[in-house]
């Protein structure tokens, strides 16, 4: 499973505002910390505008805010949102000729649907805990040195 870069910024986007400061984010702002177009964050606050994760202000002293009620929000629900239910693999475009006999798509949809059920454990609030965070963490045996 690959996360589309519509759903990987935007879970960016929410980790990154969901620090509290008396000014509002703009969009200005976080596609430079982020390194990401501001072509494409404005479409995707105005994406979670609508789904009322955010707070969006127009005009002078406006910005970005996170809804408090985003941090209840399901990890999984939120992805398949994002990633807008796209199938893992596409049967009919072009038609597959092995489609008769085939029982890879049933095994991939339900992998997938594991996969939302594991992230729906997990809620945006969990993500921004830093203790939470590192526990479920996968180590590398590989030791970094600083140089």
């Amino acid at each position: 499973m690959q996360l589309n870069k519509f759903t990987d910024y935007a879970l960016r986007i929410l980790m990154y505002i969901s620090q509290p400061r008396d000014m509002p984010y703009t969009v200005a702002e976080i596609a430079q910390d982020l390194h990401v177009s501001q072509n494409h964050l404005v479409k995707i606050v105005h994406f979670m505008g609508k789904q009322n994760w955010l707070i969006t202000t127009r005009g002078k002293g406006g910005g970005i805010r996170l809804n408090p009620e985003a941090l209840q929000l399901r990890l999984g629900q939120a992805v398949r949102i994002l990633q807008r239910e796209t199938p893992i693999v596409e049967c009919n475009t072009p038609p597959c000729v092995l489609r008769s006999n085939c029982g890879l798509k049933g095994i991939l949809d339900h992998a997938l649907e594991q996969f939302y059920q594991s992230l729906d454990q997990y809620t945006l609030a969990d993500v921004l805990s830093a203790p939470a965070a590192s526990k479920y963490s996968t180590h590398s045996p590989i030791q970094l040195i600083n140089l």
